[in-house]
């Protein structure tokens, strides 16, 4: 029996704002060990006898999810599908299913995981796997349960019959949640298992639209960079926007749970991070450089500076470069209203940190106002960003360490560390790193407008560059180098 592990990568995690932001979500932070929730995801999808993985992701975030499965080692061979903006899970579910009928054929048993959950024992969860794949051979949609170790209102319920799904229940107040747990009822994990097949009839009974519009959508996507494929905006836009929990699973008569006891969580709050961290004598839970006086029961965490507490307890302390959130343990589930707040406005906090990642490297902000912006920028090891010119802003490089080859205009040379070239606005240009070392530069912007969207792309390795790609407009979306 062929099992193909499908992760499902995406959302902002709001209620884990400032660490997580929509360019940098959830699944991307980094746990006490070292590991991103990404990352365990992987190593849980690398179950005995897997070889292949399916991600479906923003296209945004490919070449950062390549880079983390590179971490790891990739021993899967791993294939992307690449939306243009999120859909839900109903759309990401119907595009892996029918790529994977059209690959391995319609017996193939998916095995859908979402990017951002904890597993902590590895040998249970694969057991329950085991047991999942032979009731979805026969034609179930079968998702995993678990058995509630308290009532919590930010997990979905399952009411089941020994095997068989009777309902499944929404995010529950606490008096119903107190129910549940009495009643027996389980938690929902959002994780699945069926054959391609099945699920392909299940959403042609239940959701006949999203199945049809996603199939339009397919035949009119192109291959990407990699083994990835990237889905057509304009079609992928008509595809309702659903989960697969409310459109298929709810309403389908062949549901199936398989009940484990594999130590879940899906990390839904700072509160649930806190609990990975061991405490102190006095509750406290630190990650950073922390100094506490008088203060119990609080979780802090810091990432570059020093954080001090005194004379507080129960708090949730979070600080990062460009945003700090406090908060009451008790309303760690509110965070996600600071976050719409912030999207609401369109803040830049909402979208990005400072440190922004690339293909080829990251940039980071170090300061800017009126008429200019300064930033740092690393470029790996023998890559390059893409051959480009802006309409409305210069650029002063200065290589601080590592070499770099650059073009610009017709001039084509290499640079040492304490060496700079000036770009003209118009000028097409590009920064390469030839080397096996990693290459670190200032570079100085000065002009009228500095949005990132002020960039036409000639060339680019990483398949960045559109037909037909627009001069830049200071009032269209930003797009990045």
């Amino acid at each position: 029996m062929q099992v193909i592990p499908t992760i499902i990568c995406g959302g902002a995690g709001s209620r884990l704002w400032p660490v997580s932001r929509e360019q940098h979500p959830k699944p991307f932070i980094r746990l006490a060990d070292g590991q991103s929730l990404l990352q365990k995801a992987y190593l849980r999808a690398a179950l005995p006898g897997v070889t292949h993985l399916v991600t479906v992701t923003n296209r945004e975030l490919y070449f950062k999810i390549k880079d983390e499965f590179q971490e790891m080692g990739a021993p899967l061979a791993a294939s992307f599908i690449l939306e243009p903006f999120g859909r839900g899970t109903a759309a990401a579910v119907a595009c892996a299913a029918l790529r994977i009928e059209a690959a391995h054929g319609a017996d193939a048993v998916m095995l859908v995981l979402p990017a951002d959950h904890l597993i902590d024992r590895q040998s249970a969860f694969a057991a329950a796997v085991e047991s999942a794949a032979r009731i979805a051979a026969k034609g179930h949609l079968v998702t995993f349960g678990l058995k509630p170790e308290r009532p919590e209102t930010g997990y979905g319920y399952i009411h089941a019959e020994g095997e068989r799904v009777v309902r499944f229940v929404e995010k529950p107040t606490r008096e119903k949640a107190q129910e549940y747990v009495d009643a027996g009822y389980l938690w929902n994990s959002g994780m699945f298992c069926f054959t391609a097949g099945s699920v392909i009839r299940e959403m042609s009974a239940h959701c006949p639209e999203i199945l049809a519009a996603v199939r339009e959508c397919l035949a009119r996507s192109s291959d990407g960079p990699g083994a990835a494929l990237e889905l057509d905006a304009e079609s992928f836009a008509k595809v309702p926007d659903t989960s697969f929990d409310y459109a298929v699973m709810e309403k389908s008569k062949f549901v199936s749970v398989v009940a484990g006891e594999f130590g879940w969580s899906d990390i839904g709050s700072w509160s649930a991070i806190a609990e990975l961290v061991e405490a102190d004598a006095n509750g406290n839970r630190i990650e950073g450089d922390a100094y506490l006086h008088d203060v119990s029961g609080c979780y802090v965490r810091g990432d570059d500076r020093i954080v001090a507490a005194v004379g507080v307890e129960n708090l949730v302390i979070i600080d990062t470069r460009d945003a700090v959130l406090v908060a009451a343990q008790s309303h760690a589930q509110d965070v996600k209203h600071i976050f719409a707040q912030l999207k609401g406005k369109g803040h830049e906090a909402a979208k990005l940190h400072p440190l922004v990642h690339r293909p080829w490297g990251t940039y980071e902000v170090l300061e800017e106002g009126a008429g200019f912006k300064i930033k740092r920028i690393e470029v790996k090891a023998g890559a390059s960003l893409s051959l480009q010119m802006h309409h409305h802003r210069s650029e002063h490089w200065i290589v601080v360490n590592g070499t770099a080859k650059v073009v610009n205009g017709e001039r084509e040379f290499m640079l040492q560390a304490n060496e700079s070239t000036f770009i003209p606005a118009g000028n097409r240009h590009r920064l390469e790193n030839p080397t096996q070392n990693h290459l670190v530069m200032i570079e100085v912007q000065c002009g009228g407008y500095l949005g990132e969207d002020d960039i036409v792309r000639f060339d680019d390795r990483y398949g960045r560059v559109r037909a037909a790609e627009p001069a830049a407009d200071p009032s269209s979306p930003a797009t990045r180098r």
